[in-house]
């Protein structure tokens, strides 16, 4: 009689477990039918979603020097004329879209177009320094700094990594491997045009991944040409989880001809400059380049060899939406052996009083940037000299023993600005196009300070895209700490 009852609870339970099993099945596959009905009530993809731009440098490309690199690159934007704008027609009544010619934010407006590669050579070159824009970006983002440079005596090359530039689409094939193979191919061309002369690397964002992975690589082979020195803003050195999984997103929108699955975003092109749709590869593209200098990184510990990286000077918020700041101490400064290394960041703005609205605290990444202070690396803050006032200063670890240096800037916060954000660091103030206080009229469209009052939702451009902070307040000083550590500062440069 115990057998039999004992037998009818096994089967009860096991009849509850497939009865559970099975629903909770069908609340996922019910999840899921909702969040793909949600992805493709999107707006619809356009030419430049769509276009299939071959004529795209990848690491499989028969270019084997940089000349070749550009020649290609005039082949892909015929291309982009032919199969993007032949389409789209003139701006019409559309005058903030940048694939329609004539618009404000048509990229034809500026001279040169700076979506594509540019160099700015000199007879007698200081040193080599090849500039390496972010995800979704363009030469343009460090277009200011690269005329400074270029103005002290620089030889300086700002290269149009593949996927840019042109149109989304290119971000929904495109692989880390093709852009690092870009970069090899720019730093060969530099240390070939000016042999015996120091070559650096400045990137910002993804660029600095791929300015660090280069480095690293460097260490690893002795026939690629070494670097001299980095500088980083806003690097990419880890992002969120949630990207390594984004991919199967794209994967099922594959399976089902779901186009609309490729896409994280689907946003009007209004920035002649920056792609305002994302792709799923994209995000994908960052994890798979932080995971492949994370392995580097291990082996090259593991031999001894990381005493060779070249001294880094970066700098980062200490809030940032788009990656993750403090993996650029725990996963890459922290790793690296003393060698002139120093992170810069930049604080909240303590008077703006706005610390108990914040979803998260900086507060915690302060402390244990503090601790680490003055070990292995250099650290500064740029923050408030006290909390009642907008004026900033440096507070500099220069080793662990020692109290910290504080020197006064001459800068301040503006009144409606609480933080910097991942994408002001590149801009000065005076920037035409992405300036809050521009030094010459925009040939286009102007988005440094673009927000507007009225009621939600009937505005294409979104709330949280138009109050993010586009510039940098303090800009100058950090072009003075970039000259200081190239060692391109001073009288000499001046030409």
């Amino acid at each position: 009689m115990i057998d039999v009852a004992r037998q009818a609870v096994r089967t009860a339970l096991k009849h509850v477990l497939w009865f559970c099993a099975y629903g909770a099945l069908g609340v996922v596959l019910a999840l899921l039918v909702v969040f793909v009905l949600y992805l493709e009530g999107r707006p619809d993809l356009d030419a430049w979603h769509k276009a299939e731009l071959d004529e795209e440098f990848t690491a499989g490309s028969r270019v084997s020097n940089f000349e070749e690199y550009l020649a290609l690159e005039d082949r892909l934007f015929a291309q982009l004329d032919e199969r993007v704008y032949d389409r789209t027609g003139p701006a019409g009544d559309d005058r903030v879209n940048r694939y329609k010619r004539g618009s404000l934010s048509d990229p034809q407006r500026w001279t040169p177009d700076w979506n594509r590669s540019f160099e700015l050579p000199v007879a007698a070159p200081r040193a080599s320094v090849l500039l390496l824009h972010g995800l979704s970006d363009s030469p343009y983002s460090l277009r200011a700094l690269g005329e400074r440079l270029h103005a002290q005596g620089a030889h300086v090359l700002g290269l149009r990594i593949p996927g840019h530039g042109t149109a989304p689409s290119g971000l929904v094939t495109v692989r880390w491997q093709d852009m690092a193979a870009a970069v090899r191919l720019a730093v060969t061309h530099l240390a070939e045009r000016n042999p015996g002369r120091p070559l650096h690397v400045v990137g910002y964002s993804n660029g600095a991944a791929l300015a660090v992975h280069y480095a690293l690589a460097a260490l690893d082979d002795p026939a690629l040409p070494r670097v001299d020195r980095l500088v980083l803003l806003s690097p990419e050195i880890g992002v969120a989880a949630a990207a390594a999984l984004a991919v199967w997103q794209a994967r099922l929108g594959y399976l089902l001809g779901l186009d609309k699955l490729a896409w994280n975003d689907i946003l009007p092109e209004y920035d002649p400059f920056k792609y305002g749709s994302f792709a799923v590869n994209a995000g994908d593209v960052s994890h798979r380049l932080t995971t492949e200098i994370q392995r580097r990184l291990d082996r090259l510990e593991g031999a001894g060899a990381l005493q060779g990286m070249p001294p880094m000077l970066a700098f980062t918020s200490a809030v940032d939406a788009t990656v993750l700041p403090v993996a650029l101490v725990q996963n890459l400064y922290n790793r690296l052996p003393p060698g002139g290394h120093e992170l810069v960041v930049y604080d909240i703005n303590r008077v703006a009083g706005i610390e108990h609205l914040l979803t998260w605290s900086p507060q915690e990444m302060v402390a244990a940037l503090q601790l680490e202070a003055g070990q292995r690396f250099a650290l500064s803050f740029v923050t408030n000299v006290h909390p009642g006032t907008r004026s900033v200063h440096e507070r500099r670890w220069g080793s662990r023993e020692a109290p910290p240096r504080e020197t006064p800037l001459g800068l301040e916060w503006p009144a409606d600005v609480y933080s910097l954000s991942h994408v002001a660091l590149p801009f000065p103030p005076g920037d035409p196009l992405y300036g809050g206080r521009p030094e010459s009229p925009s040939p286009g469209v102007s988005l440094g300070d673009i927000a507007r009052r009225g009621e939600r939702g009937v505005l294409a451009i979104s709330p949280a895209a138009m109050l993010r902070l586009r510039w940098n307040p303090f800009y100058d000083y950090q072009e003075r700490r970039v000259l200081e550590f190239l060692a391109l500062d001073g009288p000499e440069g001046d030409r």
